[in-house]
């Protein structure tokens, strides 16, 4: 049996005399409040936030404060790796090959009990889930409308999806319906949290494609690109795809005039465990929603309702920010992709509306025997674990110079305004192996305003048609290695890493123009910095 390490004993032991000192220079990442807010933020500088979100870390004693601000710090030394950098995940970094399996690795740190744990999440999540009745029993309830009928047919390998080709289908990608409020009490729910925006009155919160036997799918996502050259500052000219999208075959009838699309592909499922153990206060500190310091950059939190806690929260999974836990997360997910109901999510019919009469009246798939829901509690618990436990890779190429010459562009660029490089999760964690632990996920969990070149029109919560959250940078060079592709952004309208950065406005859109500007070798070695991560 593997023991845990314990991070603050072993690691930050080791390390403590590598990082740089109080007087040392550094960056400012807080939109107007550096670091030490992460402690000291006051509740006026979130004003509007609900009072029960904490603002200053209770798990941390003084001493544990000063260590926390030391090591989060950011760097301003490229001409070496950083302490712990290689460890990106913290102690339960893989450190397996980076091969195509490089996502599906359990956290280094687990015991072996928890191993076994882990390998039964892994079965439940690639189970494949048929129509109801059947005679298994223990897989049915099906749909009725789906999108696929397993997790792991749309996070490839653990990684990211791909949107559709040809004829390839959409497994991997899909259109989000919903409108925003129109009525004052509509917009009251909203204001509330109790929803977070309102779906089609046909077809509900999202397309499904797919659809039992004796059922019609809904319809099929149709993609179209017209290619955009952009010309950088060298002369160099790269072609942007600029994507449209319509909806092919509906099978029930018109939309709403007023519901908009929003193409989701799904994101790499590595660290979520750890992202769900950032204390919300390190994650608060970072926002600047009124951009206060006049810099241009104002991420906001999305503040959402955890219906399993009945309480409002941070929201910090999903696109944009809409998911509070991963259990939630999962939860929806089996309600939305699959038509399968959980005790947290008890929807039998999926996302079948109530003009889907004929859906409606298929059978379900509860088994009394088993519990209330399609997938009862044990299933929620191991693929919750599952999810909480997939590691994250190593760094690769650390020390190369063009990757460390990569990453001062990425600081000076100003990436680093939204792609906050560190954390120190919680002290007292559901799970040890999570604790104390000191990861580079290089994201902020904010919502940006990313300009209309990437709005998709739509609201979900507080995050509006042109916002996006901040997504995680760990293991971003690995996706063509894992999935046999490299599509990026939302909806994979990128070919490339610097495509990705090319199509970023609004908020970072001096980051962009600064990478556009850059000299040939300033954006190779910032790409190769990101394929290292």
């Amino acid at each position: 049996m593997r023991r845990p390490v314990d991070f603050s004993r072993r690691a930050w032991q080791a390390g403590i005399h590598g990082l740089p000192s109080q007087t040392t220079p550094r960056y400012r990442i807080g939109r107007g409040a550096p670091l030490l807010l992460a402690i000291t933020l006051s509740a006026s500088a979130v004003a509007g936030e609900p009072a029960a979100l904490p603002t200053s870390r209770a798990d941390l004693t003084p001493k544990d404060q000063a260590r926390v601000l030391a090591v989060t710090r950011p760097t301003t030394n490229f001409t070496r790796p950083e302490p712990f950098e290689l460890m990106q995940g913290g102690a339960g970094t893989s450190r397996k090959d980076a091969n195509r399996d490089a996502f599906s690795q359990s956290s280094a740190n687990i015991t072996f009990e928890e191993e076994a744990t882990f390998k039964l999440g892994n079965a439940l999540f690639r189970k494949t889930w048929v129509s109801s009745p059947s005679s298994t029993q223990a897989s049915d309830g099906l749909g009725p409308l789906f999108n696929e009928r397993a997790c792991q047919n749309c996070h490839l390998k653990d990684g990211r999806g791909r949107p559709p080709e040809s004829d390839a289908g959409s497994t991997s990608m899909f259109l989000r319906l919903a409108r925003d409020a129109g009525s004052a009490e509509e917009k009251a729910a909203l204001a509330d949290h109790k929803l977070l925006n309102f779906p089609d009155p046909v077809y509900g919160a999202q397309l499904q494609d797919l659809a039992v036997p004796g059922l019609k799918g809904e319809g099929r996502m149709r993609v179209d690109y017209q290619e955009q050259k952009v010309t950088l500052g060298d002369g160099t000219v790269v072609s942007l795809r600029k994507p449209s999208y319509t909806i092919e075959n509906l099978g029930y009838g018109p939309l709403d005039p007023r519901t908009t699309l929003s193409p989701r592909l799904t994101p790499p499922m590595i660290g979520l465990g750890l992202i769900e153990q950032i204390a919300p206060a390190d994650i608060l500190a970072n926002a600047d929603p009124d951009d206060r310091n006049s810099d241009g950059i104002s991420g906001r939190p999305n503040i959402v309702r955890d219906e399993l806690r009945a309480a409002v929260t941070l929201g910090r999974f999903g696109w944009k920010a809409q998911a509070a836990s991963i259990r939630q997360q999962a939860a929806a997910a089996f309600a939305g992709d699959i038509g399968i109901s959980t005790p947290e999510m008890p929807k039998h019919w999926g996302d079948c509306t109530k003009a889907q009469t004929d859906c409606l009246a298929m059978p379900d798939g509860v088994q009394q025997r088993l519990g209330t829901a399609e997938a009862p509690p044990p299933v929620m618990d191991l693929v919750t674990f599952y999810s909480q436990n997939l590691a994250v890779p190593a760094r690769r190429d650390i020390g190369k110079p063009d990757v460390l010459a990569g990453k001062k562009q990425f600081y000076e660029m100003g990436c680093i305004s939204c792609h906050t490089p560190k954390f120190v999760t919680m002290r007292g964690t559901p799970d040890k192996v999570q604790a104390f632990q000191l990861i580079w996920p290089y994201s902020d969990f904010l919502l940006h305003d990313m300009g209309e070149g990437l709005a998709d029109g739509q609201r979900v919560g507080e995050a509006s048609g042109s916002e996006w959250r901040t997504p995680p940078l760990w293991g971003i060079g690995l996706t063509a290695t894992v999935n046999g592709n490299a599509f990026y952004l939302h909806d994979g309208r990128a070919r490339t890493l610097a495509e990705a950065i090319l199509w970023h406005g609004g908020e970072s859109q001096k980051a962009r123009d600064r990478f556009a500007g850059a000299a040939a070798a300033d954006r190779e070695a910032l790409v190769k910095f990101l394929e290292s991560l």
